[in-house]
């Protein structure tokens, strides 16, 4: 799938180690995905008004304060692993019944923080996820309230389900289906390796931005579930395999951008502030 300017320049932006970047550099990377300069500067202006990115000086934009909890966020992608344990067979359970649904953006920042965290809606208004994430409920709802979700929102862990229920918990999630999908992604990921070295540099830089976006997405959105809801070394292997392609991609924007004096240049993450649901795939 071809960017959007909008996402692309949120994608650049996360990816810099100094989250900033100059608007001569953000045309030049738009341009390889066939992005004119009219469009690019006509995103920054609409980002600028929102208040996701802000200017630091004349020509250079940084994420500005809308986007800093988000982006801080999606930035520990490489830790995902880090972030489970044991499963004792709790659930961890979100709440939002009494809360309003015409605020749109409340709404979107709600939905998305949810679906960052895995969780799924097991009743009208209940969302559960299972309570195998460090930290334990404690950490998750901080989390939760970072990433959007209104602290009004009842957020606990529930054991002790009916048997139906428990049964329906366990199927909110097709494991069968995410390991299929951390095994299809490595192999693409793996395979572009394998040849990128034969790709003129834009379109390895392209490449690997377009196969990396997706493939951070998935991480970004994945439920860490433990076993046995899902294959939990396919899903290691996976996020393994990530690391790496992020690596090589980085070294593809960084010769890409040495003929311009820009030795920091990274290849750009996924960003997924203005999506609010998990990937196509499961």
């Amino acid at each position: 799938m071809v960017p959007t300017a909008r996402s692309l320049i949120l994608n650049l932006l996360l990816a810099s180690e100094e989250r900033s970047q100059s608007a001569r550099e953000t045309i030049a990377s738009c341009a390889l995905f066939g992005i004119r300069e009219n469009n690019v500067r006509v995103a920054l202006a609409r980002l600028v008004a929102e208040g996701l990115i802000e200017p630091t000086r004349r020509g250079v934009y940084r994420l500005g304060p809308r986007a800093a909890a988000l982006a801080d966020d999606v930035a520990t992608w490489r830790m995902a692993e880090e972030r489970v344990r044991d499963w004792a067979g709790g659930w961890i359970t979100v709440h939002v019944g009494p809360l309003g649904r015409s605020d749109r953006v409340a709404l979107r920042a709600r939905d998305r923080a949810l679906a960052m965290l895995g969780l799924r809606e097991l009743d009208r208004g209940l969302s559960v996820r299972p309570d195998n994430l460090k930290g334990g409920v404690d950490e998750a709802r901080e989390r939760l309230h970072r990433l959007g979700l209104e602290p009004a929102a009842a957020v606990f862990v529930a054991t002790g389900f009916d048997a139906e229920r428990e049964a329906r918990a366990r199927k909110l999630w097709d494991g069968e289906r995410l390991s299929l999908a951390y095994r299809t992604t490595r192999l693409e990921l793996e395979h572009w390796r394998t040849h990128a070295g034969t790709l003129e540099p834009e379109a390895a830089a392209r490449e690997a931005y377009l196969l990396g976006n997706e493939a951070i997405r998935q991480i970004v959105f994945d439920p860490l579930l433990p076993a046995p809801l899902v294959d939990v070394d396919e899903r290691r292997a996976f996020v393994a395999a990530v690391r790496r392609h992020d690596d090589a991609g980085r070294d593809c924007w960084r010769r890409l951008h040495l003929g311009d004096g820009n030795n920091d240049a990274a290849a750009p993450h996924s960003f997924p502030f203005e999506s609010h649901t998990a990937p196509t795939r499961p």
